[in-house]
């Protein structure tokens, strides 16, 4: 069922970029797929991360240059993540308290990666994060009780938030594809944590980072605001559906979708970065 749906969400968003390079800005059709768009994309993303996978290959067929591409995501999926975040933080999942030194620098490192992709070419990263992807995927598949269980954490709080929010926020400020992933990651990894507050914890950082990234990109003029509002109202519909399938299945849910996504990611960068 979890496999049928994700395999589901991937051929929506190929269908989706076809019948929108067919419309492009003109048809009325545009902005209701594109609430679509976000709907699929926000549920996702709530459970697993991965939502820019759908949204950005249909920005792109809408005809967006990549910059507004990349700042029209980063705008829309701001209101995915600030609902999942809410929804985690209402129930308990994630703590605030316990997470502003993430949250500082997250903040920090999200604004020098949106500003640095702004002024330079991102192909390295496309090259290189795929691989990164891949160890994790490998990671997870001969790990089978990964993220099932909390454990004792590897780093103290202050290391891991110093580290974790400057490099992870950077890359999710510069380019973005799989930071959910190396979030929850790192959060099951170095601090302890089951998926189910590994994946409220990421929703904080992710809504952190791209909320920078977006006034960033607004500053630059890089947002096209019919698609985003469109998008978002989905995102926001998709989020909160998404946090409380998690809430209410835990780990039974979201480690086959992470996997998932994570593979679907590292492919499709993969087929990005060396299929030219």
């Amino acid at each position: 069922m979890i496999h049928l749906r994700e395999s589901s969400a991937v051929f929506f968003s190929a269908f989706a970029a076809v019948q929108l390079k067919k419309c492009m800005y003109s048809s009325l059709w545009l902005y209701p797929v594109l609430l679509l768009t976000g709907l699929v994309a926000g549920l996702i993303d709530s459970i697993a991360g991965g939502g820019g996978l759908i949204t950005l290959p249909v920005a792109l067929a809408v005809g967006m240059p990549p910059k507004i591409a990349l700042g029209t995501n980063k705008f829309q999926s701001s209101f995915g993540s600030f609902t999942a975040t809410y929804y985690y933080l209402k129930h308990g999942i994630v703590s605030l308290r316990g997470s502003w030194l993430g949250i500082l620098f997250t903040f920090l490192g999200a604004a020098a990666g949106a500003w640095g992709v702004q002024q330079v070419n991102s192909a390295v990263l496309n090259r290189v994060i795929p691989f990164l992807l891949l160890i994790i995927v490998i990671y997870t598949l001969v790990t089978p009780k990964f993220g099932d269980l909390e454990k004792r954490p590897r780093v103290t709080p202050s290391i891991f938030f110093v580290i974790a929010g400057l490099v992870l926020g950077f890359y999710d400020g510069f380019f973005g594809p799989g930071v959910g992933s190396f979030w929850a990651m790192a959060f099951v990894f170095f601090r302890g944590m089951d998926l189910t507050k590994a994946t409220g914890a990421t929703k904080l950082m992710n809504f952190t980072s791209n909320i920078v990234s977006c006034i960033i990109f607004l500053a630059g003029g890089y947002v096209w605001f019919g698609a985003g509002i469109s998008m978002a109202a989905g995102e926001i519909i998709g989020a909160r559906i998404g946090s409380h399938m998690v809430i209410r299945k835990g780990t039974s849910l979201i480690r086959p979708i992470y996997i998932t996504i994570v593979i679907v990611t590292t492919l499709k960068l993969l087929y990005n970065a060396y299929s030219r």
